[in-house]
């Protein structure tokens, strides 16, 4: 049997740009993946035949496994640049503030990334009353720009677009909850309503940690007023601080980062308990079952309430997604199917996927999937303010721009996650 490849697995090996619209990406990886259940059912078919997989077979089914992985990152990268914030043609690098304040505010700012100039900058904010009107600290990013950087976060940050976010203004936030929530009972109209029993109140902390990223300029750059100072800035530690952000929302330590998700202590479902996540095991070390492999991850979805399950997320690394992408159900369809629509994310049994490289690997004991409702299981704390300190000095004759954001996390609802553990 003939399995033709999409014609832009060609040019993504290459490295070249594909030029498709993406409509044209979502269609190509659609019929990427028509091809790639065409052959995982030939390799299933010569395994039933004969016990094992043709050697041509099973590097067609890696070659098209690449290329899905391929599209989708073409696909997220297109969301990226709709989830920047326009410039139009008019603006010519001074970009769009609604308010007097704000303008000048920007044109001070700007007058201070490209000479130097912080006069005009530090009487704002002294104005302001901005604990960041120190020039030791940097100065606050105007805020449409700290707005387009948090957007763009949220596209390539892959735990911070699922999970719930909190702007505040100090360096922690505490959060307030019942460990067995108010007592209440059913009385009738006229019989006397005993006192009950206070609800026991306990409190979740999440400290904002400093986040950095130090992007370099030459002086033609920041000497070009064709250039957006603000669009640049922004792309430039957009990445840096996603790649950082999406590490410590996973296994952070909580010292000097975020606690991640994978810190907190793990128990069996059936034994679980408030500050723990429950865990489901697929009964066999370091893999999946050998029969109805899929059945582990029905468990995992029906361990997590019905309240928090329709809102519920697979999360996981590209590795755990090949293999699941190759399962079926009892009426042989597949698991794993492409997104629906631009922008969308892949889905898995119907559940939107997200695709977390932090995630561990599959291995002995290694919850490598995690299931649930993130918004309201996972809390990301930003303290409101992006700060910038120029700095010309340390590596002439380019100028480093030391940027900081202060940002927290942790898990806030234990019950709406679960992680699938791939131990006996």
């Amino acid at each position: 049997m003939s399995h033709a490849l999409p014609l832009t697995e060609t040019k993504a090996a290459t490295g070249r740009e594909t030029g498709l619209s993406p409509r044209d990406e979502l269609d190509e990886m659609r019929t990427a993946f028509t091809a790639f259940r065409e052959v995982n059912d030939e390799r299933l078919s010569e395994i039933e035949a004969r016990g094992s997989t043709d050697v041509l077979t099973a590097e067609k089914l890696e070659r098209i496994d690449r290329q899905l992985d391929r599209q989708q990152r073409r696909l997220d990268d297109l969301a990226l640049k709709a989830a920047r914030p326009g410039r139009s043609a008019g603006e010519t690098g001074r970009g769009s503030v609604g308010n007097a304040a704000g303008r000048e505010h920007k044109e001070a700012f700007d007058a201070y990334m490209r000479k130097g100039q912080d006069e005009r900058l530090r009487d704002l904010e002294r104005k302001a009353m901005s604990t960041g009107s120190d020039p030791d600290g940097g100065y606050l990013v105007p805020e449409e720009t700290e707005s387009g950087i948090l957007r763009a976060l949220t596209a390539i940050s892959p735990i911070r677009a699922i999970a719930g976010i909190r702007q505040v203004s100090s360096s922690v936030f505490r959060k307030p909850f019942s460990t067995n929530g108010p007592q209440s009972g059913w009385v009738a109209e006229t019989a006397a309503r005993p006192q009950t029993d206070a609800p026991v109140l306990a409190e979740l902390s999440f400290p904002t940690m400093e986040l950095y990223a130090m992007p370099a300029a030459t002086p033609s750059l920041l000497e070009d007023a064709a250039v957006d100072v603000d669009a640049w800035i922004a792309e430039e530690v957009e990445a840096a601080f996603a790649a950082q952000e999406g590490t410590a929302f996973v296994t952070g330590d909580g010292v000097n980062k975020p606690r991640g998700l994978l810190d907190y202590p793990r128990v069996a479902e059936a034994a679980w308990s408030w500050g723990n996540l429950g865990t489901v095991s697929t009964g066999t070390a370091g893999a999946f079952p050998a029969s109805d492999a899929g059945d582990v991850l029905i468990d995992l979805v029906y361990a997590l309430k019905s309240g928090y399950r329709q809102n519920g997320h697979f999360v996981m690394n590209r590795r755990t997604q090949a293999a699941v992408r190759k399962m079926k159900d009892a009426d042989g369809n597949y698991l794993w199917q492409p997104p629906a629509s631009v922008g969308a994310p892949a889905t898995l049994m119907s559940f939107p996927l997200i695709e977390a490289e932090d995630m561990p690997d599959i291995a002995a004991d290694s919850p490598a999937i995690a299931f649930g409702d993130f918004r309201r299981g996972y809390l990301v704390v930003d303290r409101t303010g992006v700060r910038i300190l120029r700095d010309p000095y340390s590596a002439k004759p380019y100028v480093l721009f030391y940027t900081t954001k202060r940002v927290g996390g942790g898990v806030q609802d234990f019950d709406a996650i679960k992680l699938l553990t791939f131990s006996a």
